[in-house]
């Protein structure tokens, strides 16, 4: 039966998974955050960042879907949400064309993005970030595609830590400043962290399906129950840069009591998770979490200045 043009954008719009923007924003926010303490913000640099990291992140899941049902990992054994390319709502070459488009929103927005900030940043440090940029979008695709995807190493949780962490966060605060921003180091240790967090619940809840199709992710690599060790100090090592953070900065850290007490429910609900059905909903609450980090830090910098 033909799809309707209702029911083709429902399944691209789910496609998209924009819920996962909270963690990417969660990202750009703290870089805009430690801008923010330094010397204020341009806002239209701060604009340009947020559409570039949602056009980034929507091809990163684009590329996902498309890639974990070509390599297998979106097949029926697996028991997480369904995909769009596996389950047939848009085919693989619509999904294709799909990343295309994404891939050039991204680069268009990012030479947009460089533009305004050259007066701010000067050429050199242009065409570092136009490397990384591209990079960024690379690895996007990267992470499930190709005869040798990354992400089916084991090298995911390396390459969300330096994108969402450290390029995300520094890279932000960088475009706002022309400078390297030291104590920015800290956030984005923080939210780099927070962000493997995420990838490893996402892991964790697909093992048995991501070790039959051969993806070696880290719980593959180490075992749930290992995953789970990893998981904690992942998150409480995150959570204690982003406290030594507002600590540096002189900022009011008992408002960070409530995000914190997320986390701490989020840790306990991993440990007592068994089944794909225990682990799926943390995504959701991690990302949120994650999201209730940097809000509240606004607020508190706010609230101070």
């Amino acid at each position: 039966m033909p799809q309707t043009n209702v029911t083709k954008f429902a399944n691209w719009w789910s496609a998209f998974r924009f819920r996962t923007l909270f963690l990417s924003f969660s990202c750009i926010g703290a870089g805009l955050i430690e801008a923010w303490l330094t010397q204020g913000l341009d806002y239209l640099i701060s604009l340009l960042t947020l559409l570039t990291a949602l056009f980034l992140q929507v091809l990163s899941n684009l590329a996902n879907d498309y890639g974990d049902s070509i390599h297998g990992a979106d097949g029926k054994q697996r028991k997480g949400p369904a995909r769009a390319v596996s389950s047939g709502a848009i085919s693989a070459s619509a999904m294709k064309k799909g990343m295309i488009v994404c891939a050039l929103l991204a680069f268009v927005s990012g030479l947009a993005l460089l533009y305004v900030s050259l007066p701010v940043i000067g050429m050199s440090a242009l065409l570092l970030m136009l490397a990384l940029g591209i990079s960024g979008i690379a690895a996007a695709i990267l992470y499930t595609n190709g005869k040798r995807p990354y992400g089916y190493t084991g090298l995911g949780d390396i390459s969300v830590f330096l994108f969402f962490g450290l390029v995300a966060v520094q890279g932000t605060a960088f475009l706002q400043s022309g400078t390297w921003l030291h104590d920015g180091i800290y956030l984005a240790i923080a939210f780099g962290l927070l962000s493997v967090g995420v990838l490893n619940v996402n892991n964790m809840r697909d093992i048995h399906s991501d070790a039959q199709a051969g993806k070696k992710s880290i719980p593959v690599r180490i075992g749930l129950n290992l995953a789970r060790i990893y998981h904690f100090g992942v998150v409480l090592i995150g959570l204690l840069n982003g406290l030594y953070y507002a600590q540096i900065k002189g900022l009011n850290s008992y408002f960070l009591l409530l995000p914190f007490a997320l986390f701490a429910i989020h840790l306990f609900k991993i440990f007592k998770a068994e089944t794909e059905s225990d682990f799926d909903p943390q995504l959701k609450v991690l990302s949120l979490s994650t999201f209730a980090l940097m809000l509240c830090l606004i607020v508190i910098v706010y609230l101070q200045a």
